[in-house]
């Protein structure tokens, strides 16, 4: 027999899942990351400097869209564990520039090494191509907020 459908039932979203997804991810990727002395905020900006080739610290706050003065203190966690390195601009010297070392470059690799698996296990339903189609739809729906954050739409 088959059934009827719901009178008045809402469209199925996708917000929920989302977040209990993001949740999922976020919970055992700290987990993994904790052993290395690192947190999240510590990886982002680990990884920012390796892409960027080192910022100034200026540069840095307004990548990771951080008040300077959490920067500061960002930064002063990750050169106590020699994975940055600070020193000033040569052109300005009121500036200083921030540099991966080696070691933070080692331990930056091993970090995305540890959530490489994190995410193979909290995907592990999802078979290659359908992880691609996933990662593909989720940087098409973050486009916008990335070109166009939310603060300066007005929208969300």
């Amino acid at each position: 027999m088959t059934s009827l459908p719901v009178a008045n039932e809402p469209p199925p979203r996708v917000g929920a899942l989302l977040d209990h997804l993001s949740r999922r991810m976020r919970l055992r990727a700290e987990a993994v990351l904790a052993p290395l002395g690192l947190r999240p905020r510590h990886l982002v900006a680990l990884t920012v400097l390796r892409d960027g080739g080192g910022s100034s610290q200026q540069a840095l706050a307004k990548t990771l869209e951080m008040d300077g003065t959490n920067v500061v203190g960002l930064l002063n966690d990750l050169e106590a564990e020699g994975l940055v390195e600070r020193r000033r601009s040569p052109q300005d010297r009121r500036k200083h520039i921030v540099e991966l070392t080696s070691a933070g470059a080692e331990r930056l690799a091993k970090a995305e090494c540890a959530l490489a698996s994190v995410e193979d296990d909290v995907l592990a339903e999802l078979d290659g191509p359908q992880r691609q189609a996933l990662y593909t739809l989720l940087r098409q729906a973050t486009r916008d907020c990335a070109e166009n954050p939310c603060t300066e739409r007005g929208s969300c």
